[in-house]
């Protein structure tokens, strides 16, 4: 048969184990013979390392591959090569997981930074380091999903779920992706509020946000390195501007070593601190960012055929989105201790702190944090705060577009020009954002109340993103013989349903905290309820447990093709990276 570009091509049917191999091309001989009686060698690797037995461009075709493969950075492989670390190979990969760890420092999480630090003082730093491991692993499950497939999660997810639960999932995860978007919009208002002395009203500022579409455009046109550079240039801001704010009135260095220990720290515990410390987790682990990840690693081009490659591109990865987290973790650390040195150890604002707000440990956010910082420290402070705001809000509302594209792509094979596809993910965060401000007349107060309902949103999310990462990256079928350690799954496998429950727990106390009706607690009960079991039936596909009724209304789409062809007569088809991979390994070519 002939491929696209005239030349001659090799065509192979793929079966479950035993597996065949057929060449339609004469000229490669007869080579129709199972592995067992083909080359031993072939034969034992094959049957050790369990390859991949997708066919991935025909399972996960997507609309934006052919733009992504004209800015692919080829990575090349030297089997001769030292293992051993470089810091040259690493500066390849180097990127990837900078775009994805600016999910860890948009403007809610550093909303939920400062409001650890007003209420607990250092005691949560812990845990907020804990976050950032649970993070980093969870990435790690992105990154080798996307490495080995050389797809990304929603593609695979098209692939692996049953029409009505993708819909489900897509919706979910677009969610998600909204109400991040949304508070990385508030976020870069408030900013340009701040900055502008209150020229600039809060729904202009979110209108100003429209500006991210065309510089997202204008540096993806240029090429995937500016945009990598720019958005590192961004972390940079951040750091610079909070860490000047952490030296400006250096905190007590000892407390800040005892916030590291779990309860050694200065003993105030209550049912504020605990709502705050489940909300931390919430605000940092975010669900769209593994869809994102998953992407963003395929960026680099290697050579999936070759298991030395994937491991190399696996370990430096997995490298470089460790210091892109340490990076952020540096960042919300900063913002932690400047409020708790500023805030908690001097008893909140005092008489002195001249301000028409009504600052209360519940009260503080985005905006009235510059003004106390003003109030404490001198104006200098507020606008250095609200440049670090304003690098987050921009950097993350960029990142947001992307990971919407990336979902639209991979669950609806949305084909546009991805100018269209660019406005469309931004407009959909843009518009109730915009009403919300004109609504709101400029009441912040509002607006940080929608905040903290959003992380609550975030956290609400995250099982429909970690459900499914764990689901495929323990699969067989999928991942070969990447598949991820049972060891490494039993640990993951742990802190989701530690999540599961800190979700639980989160929805509860906020629900109790907003004093609401008994209709409309009756109301958030049912819509919960609906969730819970919308949760579940993803929770039973990851674990592997098959309900008959469940499999009946959705059969995966491998198992409809099974009931519905003979895959002997299914004939041949176009020969793809995972065949090379099959190939390769059986036949040693």
């Amino acid at each position: 048969m002939l491929d696209e570009t005239g030349a001659e091509g090799v065509s192979v049917q793929i079966v479950k184990l035993p597996l065949s191999v057929r060449f339609d091309n004469p000229s490669e001989g007869d080579m129709s013979q199972s592995p067992e009686e083909g080359n031993s060698e072939g034969s034992e690797r094959l049957e050790e390392d369990d390859q991949l037995l997708y066919d991935n461009n025909k399972l996960y075709n997507s609309s934006m591959r052919v733009e992504e493969e004209d800015q692919k950075i080829l990575v090349h492989f030297d089997e001769n090569e030292s293992t051993n670390f470089s810091w040259k190979k690493l500066a390849v990969f180097m990127g990837p997981g900078f775009l994805m760890s600016i999910a860890y420092l948009d403007p809610g999480n550093i909303e939920s930074d400062l409001q650890a630090g007003v209420v607990s003082g250092f005691d949560l730093l812990w845990l907020l380091l804990l976050a950032h491991v649970m993070g980093f692993l969870l990435q790690c499950l992105a990154i080798r999903l996307g490495v080995v497939t050389g797809n990304h999660l929603a593609e695979v997810a098209h692939a692996q779920y049953h029409v009505v639960p993708r819909v489900i999932l897509w919706i979910m995860v677009e969610i998600a992706i909204i109400g991040s978007d949304m508070q990385e919009v508030i976020g870069t208002a408030i900013a340009l509020y701040i900055i502008s002395s209150k020229k600039i009203p809060i729904w202009g500022g979110v209108l100003l946000t429209i500006i991210d579409t065309f510089t997202f455009l204008f540096l993806d046109k240029y090429g995937l390195r500016k945009l990598e550079a720019f958005f590192c240039f961004l972390i940079g801001v951040m750091a610079v501007m909070f860490g000047m704010e952490y030296f400006w009135h250096l905190p007590d260095q000892v407390e800040i070593v005892k916030g590291f220990v779990p309860g050694w720290g200065s003993g105030h515990w209550d049912t504020t601190v605990t709502i705050q410390a489940v909300g931390m987790i919430g605000a940092v682990i975010m669900p769209h960012n593994f869809y994102l990840h998953s992407a963003l690693v395929r960026s680099r081009e290697i050579d999936r055929t070759n298991k030395g490659a994937v491991r190399e591109a696996n370990k430096y990865n997995s490298i470089e989105s460790g210091l892109a987290l340490v990076s952020s973790f540096v960042i919300n650390f900063f913002v932690v201790c400047v409020f708790a040195n500023a805030w908690y150890f001097n008893n909140g604002p005092n008489m002195d702190c001249k301000t028409t707000l009504n600052l209360t440990d519940d009260s503080v956010d985005l905006y009235s944090a510059g003004e106390y910082l003003e109030c404490k420290f001198g104006s200098a402070l507020k606008y250095i705060w609200a440049i670090g705001i304003l690098a987050a809000g921009q950097s993350s509302t960029m990142t947001g577009t992307y990971s919407g594209q990336f979902v639209m792509e991979g669950f609806i094979k949305l084909k546009l020009p991805r100018w269209k596809r660019v406005l469309i993910t931004r407009s959909i965060a843009i518009c109730p954002t915009v009403i919300l401000a004109v609504v709101s007349n400029n009441n912040i107060g509002e607006l940080s109340n929608l905040n903290d309902i959003l992380n609550i949103l975030q956290s609400m999310m995250l099982p429909f993103a970690l459900l499914p990462i764990l689901q495929f990256s323990s699969d067989k079928a999928i991942m070969g013989w990447c598949k991820s350690p049972k060891s490494i799954l039993a640990v993951i496998w742990i802190l989701a349903f530690l999540i599961f429950g800190i979700n639980v727990y989160l929805v509860v106390a906020s629900v109790i905290g907003f004093k609401l009706s008994h209709g409309y607690i009756a109301l958030v009960v049912l819509i919960y309820v609906i969730y819970s079991v919308i949760v579940a039936y993803f929770l039973l596909q990851a674990l592997k447990i098959r309900v008959p009724l469940l499999e009946k209304w959705f059969p995966s789409p491998a198992n409809r093709a099974d009931n519905k062809r003979n895959v002997a007569d299914a004939g041949p088809h176009q020969f793809s990276e995972s065949d090379r991979i099959i190939e390769n390994e059986v036949f040693g070519g």
